[in-house]
């Protein structure tokens, strides 16, 4: 399966939940988002991909998520990459066999997000503890471009970038240190 997702800041999170739903978005979760990245001990940086543990937290309930994360790429304007994922009974035992088996975590991510389904696109509206708020679009490119009109953010602030040119420009913006966990 291959993840197509394109990413931009957003300027007033309540003012663009209004206008995804007012298109009508369906919200597919509230609440606490969790990243577990984890790599081989043995080989950290060898392209092959990596492993995230992915924790859903809300009053209603939630869930974990196991997924391979291939290497990104750029096709046609859009961020592209191969994953493969799963739903996990047990986040703590999981984490532990991935520690046990050589496995050693390379990044601790946590945000309040609110995800909704647009389409054949998902739009998930992310709130980090010290950071720009972010929207993430992802689907085929048709859904996101649909998806990306219901914001009412001018496409061309959407980006291929990862995350780490956002704390980037954050950092260097406010000259404040971005918080992720």
């Amino acid at each position: 399966m291959h993840e197509v997702e394109l990413k931009s800041v957003v300027d007033d999170l309540p003012l663009r939940r209004r206008h995804v739903e007012g298109a009508g978005g369906r919200l597919r979760f509230a609440g606490t988002m969790m990243d577990w990245y984890y790599t081989l001990d043995t080989r950290p940086d060898s392209g092959a991909g990596r492993l995230r543990v992915r924790t859903y937290q809300a009053p209603a309930g939630g869930w974990t998520e196991l997924t391979w994360k291939g290497s990104a790429r750029l096709e046609r304007g859009y961020k592209v990459r191969e994953e493969l994922n799963t739903r996990v009974e047990d986040e703590t035992t999981l984490r532990e066999i991935l520690e046990r088996t050589g496995f050693a975590m390379s990044e601790y991510i946590t945000r309040e997000i609110a995800w909704y389904v647009f389409g054949g696109a998902s739009v998930r509206l992310e709130q980090f503890p010290r950071m720009d708020l972010l929207v993430e679009v992802e689907g085929a490119p048709e859904a996101i471009e649909h998806a990306i009109q219901a914001t009412r953010i001018s496409r061309e602030q959407f980006t291929t970038e990862p995350l780490k040119e956002f704390l980037r420009r954050f950092e260097t913006r406010t000259g404040t240190k971005a918080l992720l966990e």
